[in-house]
């Protein structure tokens, strides 16, 4: 065995446990990401999206959320964003509003109804957590 493959063994085990590191993470956030899904859709007709949307309002504890701050603060991209968001308001969760010194900022507020929601799905998503963690 040359000098260069004893080295380059070490490198490659530790390359091969780095990427089993990464599946096992995936299988992980996929079971919790699906067990949550499944719950949050049956029991409060919401998606993953929209509870995680409403829980990021609610930590904020702000009138209102600016849609750019929201999406810096969330997983979800720009547009997946905007429809989980356009979903919420909708259903009356949420509202949205044009920003009166800069029109391309929109903010978006929790409704009354949304933190009701959020209350009666926080339960549901605490309880899969603890399951499936």
């Amino acid at each position: 065995m040359t000098k260069a493959s004893t080295a380059s063994a070490p490198r490659a085990a530790a390359s091969t446990e780095l990427v089993a590191q990464w599946r096992e993470l995936l299988d992980k956030h996929a079971t919790v990401s699906c067990a949550l899904e499944k719950e949050l859709q049956h029991r409060h007709r919401i998606g993953l999206s929209e509870f995680e949307t409403l829980d990021r309002l609610v930590d904020a504890a702000c009138e209102t959320y600016r849609m750019s701050d929201l999406a810096a603060d969330i997983y979800l991209s720009q547009s997946a964003l905007s429809r989980a968001v356009a979903r919420l308001e909708r259903d009356g969760l949420v509202s949205r509003s044009m920003c009166s010194d800069d029109r391309r900022a929109i903010f978006v507020c929790l409704t009354d109804k949304g933190r009701a929601v959020h209350a009666d799905s926080a339960r549901t998503h605490r309880e899969i957590l603890g399951q499936t963690l």
